[in-house]
């Protein structure tokens, strides 16, 4: 059986209506946060209002939304969440500044919540498609006709993509990268920074000969 529950994710109560169906319908098992919008213009040729919307739909609702769902996912530990982020959130020279904060939010969120979640039976996913043909290019300001036809996939491709990606188990998926090795080298070269991210001292290049001998005094 399909149930449908219109909502507009940017009003409040609406998305409250959504957050609470998780708690009344112990059927459903999956979330996934596909709701988006975007903006092609740069920052400041874009309208404050507009960037504060695409914040409130891209971050607010699947956060919130993230918690409803993963909070009654785990009372009963099974469960999955898939976060549709973007290629942008590892690129966000592409399009706006606001858009790509945004899905590199959804990126940190999921990578946090996927460690968070281990061993309770619930998977987290997110997927990183690039430029796909569907409405959200009209929507952000430029046509999808105006784009190299080579970058742009189509949205059954992706979802096809998505599901498959899915189903061989990736946290990370993203749809048009050849070698999935790829994606490993970047989170091992990310995860190499870890060890050195937080010290209790500045690095040697921000330490002038005096402040690193002050450092050297206090030494024990």
């Amino acid at each position: 059986m399909v149930g449908v529950l219109p909502a507009d994710l940017s009003d409040p109560a609406d998305l409250r209506r959504v957050e609470d169906a998780f708690g009344l319908d112990s059927t459903i098992s999956m979330l996934v946060n596909n709701a988006g919008m975007g903006l092609y213009a740069s920052t400041l040729d874009s309208d404050i209002q507009k960037m504060q919307e695409m914040i409130t739909l891209n971050v607010t609702a699947l956060t919130r939304l993230t918690y409803a769902a993963a909070s009654q996912f785990v009372d009963r530990g099974t469960g999955a969440i898939i976060n549709i982020s973007s290629a942008v959130a590892i690129a966000p020279e592409l399009l706006n500044g606001v858009y790509g904060g945004t899905k590199a939010f959804v990126l940190a969120f999921s990578q946090a919540l996927h460690q968070e979640l281990a061993n309770t039976g619930v998977r987290v996913q997110v997927v990183l498609p690039g430029a796909v043909a569907t409405g959200f290019w009209s929507n952000a300001g430029k046509s999808v006709d105006q784009l190299p036809e080579q970058i742009v996939m189509s949205s059954e491709d992706l979802v096809d993509a998505a599901l498959a990606g899915f189903d061989l188990g990736e946290f990370a998926t993203i749809p048009s990268l050849p070698d999935a090795r790829d994606w490993d080298n970047f989170e091992s070269a990310r995860l190499a920074f870890r060890p050195n991210l937080s010290l209790a001292r500045p690095a040697s290049r921000y330490m002038s000969t005096s402040s690193a001998a002050a450092w050297n005094w206090r030494a024990p």
